[in-house]
């Protein structure tokens, strides 16, 4: 057992649920947003701004009625997978080799996958990846054994299990989004709540709401519940870090709370309660949807991506036929919910906790 500890040592292998469940799901979330986010964007901004090169065909793959073609957007989403998967690998630290090689397995298991690929390519990159630098460097032919066993791996492995898990994926998103449809305000609540938590810890809330496909109502709860924790933050704290802590953690991260959350728990209630208002009143007022990509759930107003998210929805509802126009409601909600009720809501609950004494003076101070 000390030989085997000591040789995945040596190989940085670190079999933990930082590794695993903070610093690769995270650095998944970052490869999605280069690739399926992005693209999403690029595709809209071209087809609102009627840019020619943006809506053009750039590439075309096949021929005839089975071809398929590709936007400058349409490249850069279909790369999600190869981008996870190497965004995974960098994570993990992964030798050049292995990390090249990262770009099937991605491919692979992402495809397979199906609507739950995400969360498939996150367990087959992992394994992938961790298998690769078992072997890397290991042999005399190394550009030739760490490549095969990284590829073979993956490739195999999501034959086996990326379709089950993609089902999986997909069918739990599919729960909490029947269940939201059901009951708005209960499933309002939580996933506004949970969600929002998840995006303030140190774990990836966009990697979660793709893994499982989150859209629709509790995409709109759950763009709710990350806007109500940054622009919450952000509010609350200005009187402590002013104009730079508005714009890093409203349209960056309200991660960079987690230390001050660490040392005083209580700071965490104002945005959390915010959450819990504006969750309900986004699927039951104002019936916020988020029928973007399912990442932007995830995202709030991390560089107004969720905003976006929810736009691309309703551009594509239009287009489709499902909803006849983009209403001044809808604006309106998407306003409130994002930004006025989140800072409003967090700002009233924190002044409250200054007032009983539960938050002090310098508990929300950014260094």
């Amino acid at each position: 057992m000390g030989r085997i500890k000591a040789f995945f040592q040596r190989k940085n292998v670190v079999i933990s649920a930082r590794r695993y469940g903070v610093d690769a799901l995270g650095a998944m979330a970052q490869g999605l947003f280069c690739s399926l986010l992005i693209g999403t964007i690029i595709n809209t901004v071209g087809s609102q701004f009627h840019i020619d090169f943006l809506t053009r065909v750039v590439a075309t793959l096949g021929s005839g009625e089975h071809s398929i073609n590709y936007t400058v957007g349409g490249l850069a989403s279909a790369m999600s997978g190869p981008a996870m998967a190497i965004a995974i690998g960098y994570a993990l630290q992964a030798p050049p080799l292995v990390l090249f090689s990262l770009a099937t397995v991605g491919f692979a298991s992402n495809t397979l996958g199906g609507a739950g690929g995400p969360l498939a390519v996150l367990f087959i990159a992992i394994l992938s990846a961790e298998l690769g630098k078992l072997v890397s460097k290991e042999t005399k032919v190394d550009i030739l054994v760490t490549p095969l066993v990284t590829i073979l791996s993956g490739v195999v492995l999501s034959a086996l299990i990326a379709p089950p898990i993609g089902r999986a994926a997909s069918a739990v998103g599919g729960l909490i989004m029947w269940a939201t449809e059901l009951q708005p305000f209960l499933m309002g609540v939580l996933v506004s709540v949970l969600v929002g938590v998840a995006l303030t810890l140190p774990i990836s809330s966009a990697a979660i709401c793709a893994a499982l496909g989150l859209t629709g109502l509790a995409g709109g709860a759950a763009v709710a519940g990350c806007c109500a924790q940054m622009v919450g933050f952000a509010v609350m704290s200005f009187r402590e870090n002013r104009w730079g802590g508005l714009v890093s953690q409203g349209i960056g991260t309200s991660m960079l709370q987690m230390g001050n959350i660490v040392k005083n728990p209580r700071i965490w209630i104002p945005p959390t309660l915010a959450s819990a208002i504006t969750g309900p009143l986004a699927t039951c007022l104002f019936h916020l949807e988020m029928n973007g990509a399912p990442v932007s759930s995830g995202m709030g107003t991390c560089g107004l991506v969720g905003q976006i998210g929810v736009y691309t929805g309703w551009v594509s509802d239009v287009a489709a036929g499902t909803k006849a126009a983009i209403t001044a409601m809808d604006w309106i909600g998407l306003v409130l919910i994002c930004f006025v009720l989140p800072g409003v809501l967090s700002w009233l609950f924190g002044l409250l906790l200054r007032r009983i004494g539960w938050i002090r003076e310098g508990d929300l101070k950014l260094n």
